[in-house]
């Protein structure tokens, strides 16, 4: 069933399943509730976000967005494509970073029910939008069935540009007024990440994560991992690991204190695993205070930079072609 909240300010659409939904801002098409059992039955709402809609407005963060046009970062705030260099607005030093000054994430989507377990956002971004080139049209459908969040994008442009989306949701699977996530176990599996330098931009190499804290394919326990040296210029986790696809969750985590587990499956080829080094302290929900680590991302993408290195994957969608990605979170208990 798909129903209209009414918040604080303004109003979400949520999407529910029998005792479990999750709740849907149009600011940003912004994921705000996504509410599941843990071990005892009790009803959590695992991922961070604020009361009312127009918080999101306020308060930035990225809190459950879907981010675009492109994704992370892009090296010198421009790129060539066909020839011809594009300048795009720089709003992480000389870089840019998610979609510019005015991403996706900060606009007001059209969002209509799609069934009786699905909401579909719409997004038209027009050609020169924050430099980026082409009108891209762009639909975002969430589905909440069977204890699982599956995000469907379908994207087209009238002509050749970049594209990279995902959604920025932050996972805290203790319950979004939780604390801190170091006590989640994440199991991941990718067996290299794109290194990044002191400005957190990728270097354009691939290396490999055994003997060092990016290796989660095992399983591994957050908060002791976080501190260690090589994760100080991005205060923790910020990094894209290079998925190696095949059959199976590409990333599992469990907390201890509640039993739930999520796994993520998606066809992009990378995920951010970001822990929220960088989140500054903030009201949430219901009386809730996020501060750094109270949260982990898994933003399932394409690589950062792109656009600037022939060696990884091409971000580059042509004029009428249809881009389309999906993501699945499903959610267990132990």
């Amino acid at each position: 069933m798909v129903e209209r909240v009414e918040l604080k300010s303004g109003f979400c659409w949520r999407v529910r399943e029998g005792r479990t939904y999750v709740d849907i801002v149009p600011y940003g098409a912004s994921l705000r509730s996504i509410v599941v059992p843990d071990r005892d039955g009790v009803l959590r709402d695992v991922c961070l976000g604020y009361d009312g809609a127009l918080d999101y407005a306020t308060q930035g963060g990225c809190l459950g967005a879907v981010v675009g046009r492109y994704a992370n970062r892009i090296s010198g705030a421009a790129f060539t494509l066909n020839g011809r260099t594009y300048r795009l607005f720089n709003n992480e030093g000389p870089n840019t970073c998610h979609g510019g000054g005015f991403g996706f994430h900060k606009r007001w989507w059209h969002a209509q029910p799609a069934g009786e377990n699905a909401l579909v956002c719409r997004l038209d971004s027009p050609d020169g939008d924050e430099g980026f080139p082409g009108r891209l049209v762009l639909e975002v459908t969430y589905t909440w069935q069977g204890g699982a969040l599956t995000i469907d994008y379908r994207a087209h442009s009238d002509a050749d540009t970049v594209l990279n989306l995902t959604n920025h949701v932050y996972f805290n699977l203790a319950g979004q007024d939780g604390g801190e996530v170091g006590d989640h176990v994440l199991t991941l599996r990718a067996g290299q990440i794109t290194p990044i330098g002191m400005d957190k931009m990728v270097t354009g190499a691939r290396a490999d994560v055994a003997g060092t804290p990016f290796d989660f394919r095992q399983g591994a326990t957050l908060g002791e991992r976080w501190d260690a040296p090589q994760l100080a210029p991005a205060k923790g986790f910020d990094h894209n690991y290079c998925l190696d696809g095949g059959d199976g969750p590409d990333a599992v985590l469990t907390c201890p204190r509640t039993g739930i587990s999520l796994e993520t499956f998606t066809d992009q080829p990378g995920c951010q695993v970001y822990s929220a080094g960088g989140l500054s302290p903030r009201p949430g929900k219901e009386g809730a205070q996020y501060g750094p680590f109270h949260g982990l991302c898994l933003e399932t993408q394409n690589f950062p930079n792109a656009v600037n290195t022939p060696a990884f994957p091409s971000p580059v969608l042509r004029a009428g072609e249809e881009w389309k990605s999906r993501t699945v979170y499903r959610f267990t208990t132990e």
